[in-house]
């Protein structure tokens, strides 16, 4: 040992220095690069283990030669030794740099630690608070804009005003806009929350705010579940019109696209369900008083998974709330997507734009400057493709059709991002989702979809679809319903076809197996296309409203509270209308039957002083209608016909002629919200 000590003192005092350093910058740059590769969990394990191992005896070899050429004199093989030594240690310090970039990408949009809540108190525009003024707040006390946040602004602002509380929101609005109440405390966003409901369409240009509050808390975190993402998963996508740059985890937003997405990582296959907006459901937080899924929206992000979840029996995993203007930067990032345009089928709309030709308001919901392009096979840029996903308006299914786009705009997107090959456009597409998405997934779970990436990516290279995708359909009619005092258009939804959607999700989740078909049919003359799960089942119980009563006779009203199994009280009231016939009623038209057990109708009868005429109700002799409910009467509306009809009429779902009816009917009306097209009996020129 001295001897080799004294060769090595006696060797070139700058080689010796230049190894002592090498080997130092090595171990400093193994160590980086240990700990950088360590984060890359469930990421080709065998691979990471093997570099470390490699880069190690690397270091041995060099460790051993590199002084044996050094205490032999051999200079140029040490320098030949050096220089790799140094390569290798650019590659471990370049390697670790790209891997804490990229985790770094990933945890801005994974770990979200707090969020900033904000609580708006807003009056009408013509109106100014005083000390007699009444101001509405929300009454759920886990609401933390509409009431948390609500009280400290009372607080903190020393308003002293009556407070008067309110189940929900559309109640309080409704109560804002009659001037029972003079102001009320709603999200920041309501703009965005509340403008998709026609009723409240101007609500931005009616409104001012009075007082504004803000606080940042803890994120509260929203997962039912550690699973990996090598099992399967659910996830649901939010769409979010979002005013500012970023997204809140759990803030109010307005719920317009939600869909529901199963994976199977083992088979590949997915299934993909759009709700539509204004279907009619019990929501979670608000005491499970029904009312259109997208209000769920207004309570917060968990609001809406519950929500959802108590509809279709299955626990979501995941969500990822994505602002919609990000999609112009992911999709223009990826250099455009491909997308089949649907061509609209709405007569007026494509008399409007001409045949072949989709149009639709740009990203600002600008109608002067309107996005435009052909239908048909269309490579879109950012701006078209969010215009397609938003377009309803061209279409006889309105919100149905625009689901439809929306999930061609995903697996669009999916495909292109498995073309996806350099770095930079790697870290570039990291940066627009880090911008542009909020989401439950951890990061280590977004890394272990890796191995299911790469079968993806095998597969697709292979010729075969990268993922297979199970479309549903959920079949839904038009279901009028009153809520808040306001009659509003929501949609029930058919038992049955949720079922069939139900079971797929259970059968891809491996929760359930899949029934073997025994049978099979198939028409050479006809296109063969997968099934729509869902589509065309029409069957199972529907949703029932009060009807109007009014107009109509006792016996009417008496065989309806029979068949619904309503408790019917009678009253009498003086009045000016036919005598014996119904001239009010207690429930309010479009209430839900199963929300109530009992009605009271109030009966005209002629007063004359203190002598009144009380006439036999339940004789037809003197009831002018002769048990026909009064015209007025309201009316479901089939969604496969355009007209109404009685809401005990069977459906005539088999009506070959539904389509043109639909046509005949929507073309007689012109459809003012269609962006640019006029109001019926407006002059187009002007």
């Amino acid at each position: 040992m001295k001897v080799l000590f004294k060769k090595i003192k006696r060797s070139n005092k700058v080689a010796l220095a230049i190894y002592i350093l090498s080997i130092l910058l090595f171990i400093a740059s193994y160590a980086y690069f240990a700990m950088s590769i360590y984060k890359l969990e469930g990421i080709e394990t065998p691979i990471r283990i093997g570099l470390l191992v490699a880069f190690f005896l690397w270091l041995i070899v060099y460790f051993l030669f590199g002084l044996s050429t050094l205490v032999t004199k051999k200079l140029k093989r040490f320098l030949v030794l050096t220089f790799f030594q140094l390569l290798f240690f650019g590659v471990l310090v370049f390697a670790s740099i790209a891997i804490h970039r990229l985790y770094g990408k990933l945890e801005m949009f994974t770990n979200q630690e707090y969020t900033l809540y904000t609580t708006n108190l807003i009056a009408l525009k013509d109106v100014e608070l005083s000390s007699t003024s009444k101001i509405g707040m929300i009454s759920n006390n886990d609401d933390i804009e509409g009431y948390i946040l609500a009280n400290s602004l009372l607080n903190k602002e020393n308003l002293k005003q009556e407070v008067e509380y309110f189940d929900d929101y559309y109640s309080m609005l409704n109560a804002l806009y009659n001037k029972e109440i003079d102001a009320l405390f709603v999200s920041s966003n309501y703009v965005i929350i509340f403008s998709s409901e026609e009723v409240y369409e101007h609500i931005g240009e009616e409104t001012k705010v009075l007082f504004e509050y803000s606080e940042q808390m803890k994120t509260k975190t929203i997962s039912n579940t550690n699973k990996k993402l090598t099992e399967p998963f659910t996830v649901l996508l939010m769409g979010v019109d979002s005013e500012k740059d970023g997204l809140n985890a759990n803030a109010a937003f307005n719920g317009d696209t939600l869909m529901l997405i199963t994976f199977n990582p083992s088979t590949l296959n997915a299934t993909m369900l759009s709700l539509p907006r204004d279907i009619y459901v019990p929501i979670a937080c608000n005491n499970n008083r029904s009312h259109k899924i997208n209000s769920s929206a207004a309570y917060g992000t968990e609001c809406v998974i519950n929500t959802i979840q108590n509809l279709v029996d299955v626990e979501i995993d995941y969500y990822a709330k994505i602002n919609f203007n990000g999609v112009i930067d992911l999709v223009n990032t990826l250099g455009g997507i491909d997308v089949d345009v649907e061509q609209p089928d709405y007569k007026v709309y494509v008399k409007r734009y001409g045949e072949g030709k989709l149009c639709e308001s740009n990203s600002l919901r600008s109608m002067t400057n309107l996005v435009c392009m052909d239908t048909g096979m269309q490579h879109l840029n950012g701006e078209q493709a969010l215009a397609y996903a938003r377009n309803r308006h061209g279409f006889l299914e309105s919100d149905l059709a625009r689901n439809r786009h929306q999930q061609q705009i995903v697996e669009a997107l999916a495909k292109k991002l498995m073309s996806v090959s350099s770095f930079s456009d790697f870290e570039n597409l990291l940066d627009v989702v880090g911008k542009n998405i909020a989401t439950n997934l951890s990061t280590s779970q977004m890394l272990s979809f890796y191995q299911t990436l790469k079968n993806m990516l095998i597969q697709s290279l292979k010729g075969n679809d990268f993922i297979n995708i199970q479309k549903t359909y959920l079949e839904v009619y038009n279901l009028p319903v009153m809520v808040g005092g306001l009659q509003l258009s929501a949609l029930g939804y058919y038992e049955n076809s949720l079922k069939q959607i139900k079971e797929a999700m259970n059968v891809n989740l491996g929760l359930k197996e899949e029934e073997m078909v025994k049978t099979f049919s198939y028409d050479y003359n006809e296109e063969y296309s997968s099934p729509i799960i869902g589509k065309g089942t029409r069957t199972g119980t529907k949703e029932a409203t009060v009807p109007n009563l009014i107009g109509s006779t006792v016996r009417y009203a008496e065989d309806w509270a029979r068949n619904n199994n309503i408790t019917l009280h009678t009253a009498f009231r003086c009045s000016d209308g036919v005598p014996g016939i119904i001239g009010d009623q207690s429930v309010r038209i479009g209430t839900l039957v199963r929300s109530i057990n009992s009605i009271t109708i109030y009966i005209n009868q002629v007063c004359d002083g203190n002598t009144s005429q009380t006439p036999d109700t339940n004789n037809d002799d003197n009831n002018q209608t002769q048990d026909k409910p009064n015209q007025d009467n309201p009316s479901v509306i089939d969604p496969g016909l355009g007209g109404p009809t009685d809401s005990n009429e069977t459906d005539k779902d088999n009506n070959p002629d539904k389509e043109d009816n639909k046509d005949d009917n929507k073309e007689d009306n012109t459809d003012p919200t269609i962006p640019g097209m006029p109001n019926e009996g407006e002059d187009e020129n002007n």
